[in-house]
């Protein structure tokens, strides 16, 4: 009688965002990333990408990084080496697309479009997927997997602007209390942070019955 196959431990799920340090994710009137990328942090978005993440990203974050993927293998001027490679290798990573609105099949290699409860759909690739996911952009997405208790891993790039008056997408309206408990820290080409977390969900403040 054959031995019983080893029980496939279930795959972590990360959070990962770029963010002003007043909170926001993008600004209007300014480039990508705020015009602060730096050498350093392009070469380990690089080496990002090349793990093996499967990638989580609403219907706006779609549409916006394949038309970006798109630009750059058809013509890479427009951005740098690093840029370039990063954007193009997306198409080879594996996707599920969440929307309502979008159809399938997805143009972009790789996409599986995912139209039903995220949250449920999640929680279901959370126990069958090999490897681990990771969210792109997809600011209401990661919201709503953070609330549903999914996320194993918070991740944030903090870059040293505050776009008070020209500030889009805020990340943290709507979130619930969070308690974070840091397990990496690093800083990039001398003035971008990241801070890697483990989250848990509060129901109420420290102290009290509900926390």
């Amino acid at each position: 009688m054959g031995a019983a196959p080893a029980e496939m431990s279930p795959a972590t799920l990360m959070v990962d965002l770029i963010i002003s340090l007043d909170g926001y994710a993008s600004a209007e009137g300014w480039p990508g990333w705020w015009g602060l990328e730096g050498p350093e942090y392009l070469a380990w978005l690089g080496q990002e990408s090349a793990k093996e993440y499967t990638f989580l990203l609403g219907a706006n974050t779609y549409r916006l990084m394949y038309g970006m993927s798109a630009q750059a293998a058809a013509d890479r001027s427009g951005f740098s080496e690093e840029e370039g490679a990063s954007l193009t290798g997306l198409s080879a990573v594996p996707k599920f697309v969440f929307s309502s609105s979008l159809h399938a099949p997805l143009d972009w290699p790789n996409s599986t479009l995912v139209t039903g409860d995220a949250v449920e759909a999640v929680r279901e690739l959370k126990r069958t997927q090999r490897g681990p996911l990771s969210t792109l952009g997809s600011i209401s997405l990661a919201r709503s997997l953070l609330a549903a208790g999914l996320v194993d891993r918070f991740r944030l790039v903090i870059f040293p602007v505050i776009t008070g008056a020209t500030g889009r997408e805020r990340i943290y309206n709507g979130y619930p209390d969070v308690r974070l408990e840091m397990v990496q820290s690093r800083t990039f080409d001398g003035r971008l942070q990241l801070l890697e977390y483990v989250p848990t969900v509060l129901t109420g403040p420290p102290g009290t019955r509900k926390q």
